[in-house]
């Protein structure tokens, strides 16, 4: 395993100097976040992050995420060609030594939530969601953590429409057009792609979800067999789902997991959910659990401590701050640590 913590490029406010003291912290998951989506990005872009990551000591082995351009999803004619610039970004980043790409295929919205700042009983301040909120609002005039604030409103109103077509079924075959025209590239590069999964993992204002748990995992598998076609293991996408037993999926999956984010919630109602520190007792999913069910069956791939909460009166950007997720790292380095010499 190998511990890494995410890094937005020089602009982030927490220093690689300061990620670098972590205990046990070997790297650092980055990407180039100011390139158009679907563009290439510049080879002397990826090197100077890779320049200043090697002179703090911190290895660049993961990337989250090179963005898959809409078109994309929605099969339209001009996807052959962000296509080939997404094959040629596999290059660009094999060139430097990067060994996994974290991606997603969520229709338009990333990660949704309702409210950056849930103040805790404890002072702290975390990520949170209530369903209702959500489907009371109004998508094509969304403003709400978590949408993709580069599209206007006129665009995000144009692409709720194109995809008011587009079913599951439609969705899932232009993912694996996609992964099929990709995969020539990562056998010759050796680099793997871990699709991280929806977030949350249920339809979304009339949008399909696809990638939501152990049935789509399945499927997933069975139409691009190919092994770089792998799995970012997000605890707290998965765990947002009742349905989901992430002890059982860590051991299922555990050898197609090449990027496991790991964070807490505090589970309330159907849907609801409160993001909170990342140890087993300070919220509803088993980390322990789903840490011991990596361990036991052969995860040998790079881990972060994911959304952590502001503490210490750190105003820093939500979910990644600098001291929760330093905690949520020292936990998880003890806990593995002690699963692995426990089977020695």
């Amino acid at each position: 395993m190998k511990m890494t913590f995410r890094w937005y490029g020089e602009g982030d406010t927490i220093p690689l100097a300061y990620i670098r003291q972590i205990p046990g912290m070997s790297g650092v998951v980055t990407a180039v976040y100011d390139v158009p989506v679907g563009a290439v990005w510049p080879i002397e872009r990826i090197l100077r992050l890779k320049s200043l990551c090697d002179k703090n000591g911190l290895a660049m082995e993961v990337i989250e995420s090179v963005p898959v351009h809409e078109d994309i999803k929605l099969g339209k004619p001009a996807r052959d060609g962000y296509i080939e610039a997404y094959r040629q970004n596999i290059l660009n980043l094999a060139q430097v030594g990067v060994r996994c790409i974290c991606y997603n295929f969520m229709p338009v919205f990333d990660w949704l939530r309702t409210d950056l700042r849930q103040e805790n009983a404890d002072g702290s301040t975390a990520l949170s969601y209530v369903h209702e909120t959500l489907t009371k609002l109004d998508p094509k005039a969304l403003r709400l953590p978590g949408w993709d604030e580069s599209y206007t409103q006129k665009e995000l109103a144009g692409l709720l429409d194109e995809y008011g077509g587009v079913s599951r079924e439609k969705l899932f075959q232009n993912l694996v057009y996609f992964l099929e025209a990709v995969m020539p590239v990562l056998d010759k590069t050796g680099i793997d792609m871990a699709i991280h999964p929806d977030d949350p993992p249920w339809d979304m204002f009339g949008l399909p979800r696809i990638i939501t748990g152990g049935d789509s995992y399945d499927r997933l598998f069975a139409a691009v067999k190919n092994p770089h076609n792998g799995l970012t293991f997000c605890t707290g996408s998965l765990g947002a789902g009742r349905f989901n037993d992430l002890p059982t999926l860590a051991k299922r999956y555990a050898s197609r997991i090449y990027f496991a984010h790991i964070r807490q919630l505090r589970l309330s109602g159907e849907r609801d959910f409160t993001e909170s520190g990342h140890l087993t007792a300070a919220g509803s999913l088993d980390i322990y659990g789903v840490v011991k069910a990596l361990v036991e069956n052969g995860f040998d791939g790079y881990v972060r401590p994911d959304h952590g909460r502001n503490i210490w009166g750190e105003d820093g950007k939500p979910g990644y701050g600098l001291y929760d997720r330093a905690l949520g790292a020292a936990y998880l380095n003890g806990l593995f640590e002690a699963i692995e010499k426990r089977g020695v």
